[in-house]
């Protein structure tokens, strides 16, 4: 099959490319807020939730210098992380690169992974089903329980060993 090369580069999100955060997150929450029944505020601007700041981290992908993805990462406790936010630009979802841009990410931070997914979002559901699978071979939790801010999820977890 003929493969084109892409130039990936994993970026952490600061004071200086705060606003290319954002600006991509508005994307998502539009995405998600028929799902959770989110609204945007009077400047039709969603809110950032959570904000990167204490123990949440952002992290942008760049494909060929254009930011694609976003993510935002609790770190729970030492070396205990939770996924808050997950999106990749809708022009960039082939060729596995959220994929590869979360996968970087497990191998960077090691430690225990929680990942949930709203009730309705099926299309979330089936990408970290295929994501968590293949990184630990299978060896990985599956539930679905009432969050108390997302009600019914489905969670995937897996620790590094």
């Amino acid at each position: 099959s003929d493969s084109i090369e892409v130039f990936m580069k994993i970026v952490s999100v600061n004071n200086s490319n705060m606003h290319v955060y954002a600006n991509l997150y508005q994307g998502y929450a539009a995405e998600f807020s028929k799902i959770i029944d989110d609204k945007p505020d009077e400047n039709g601007l969603f809110e950032i939730y959570p904000m990167i700041e204490g123990n949440v981290s952002g992290y942008l992908l760049y494909i060929d210098d254009r930011p694609a993805a976003l993510t935002a990462i609790q770190e729970k406790s030492a070396k205990e992380y939770e996924i808050c936010d997950f999106y990749v630009l809708p022009c960039f979802r082939k060729n596995k690169l959220g994929k590869d841009f979360i996968t970087n990410l497990f191998k960077q931070l090691e430690g225990s992974w929680e990942i949930k997914q709203v009730a309705g979002a099926e299309h979330a559901v089936k990408f970290w089903q295929n994501v968590v699978s293949d990184y630990t071979s299978g060896m990985f939790i599956e539930d679905k329980y009432l969050d108390e801010k997302w009600g019914l999820v489905t969670r995937e977890r897996f620790s590094h060993t």
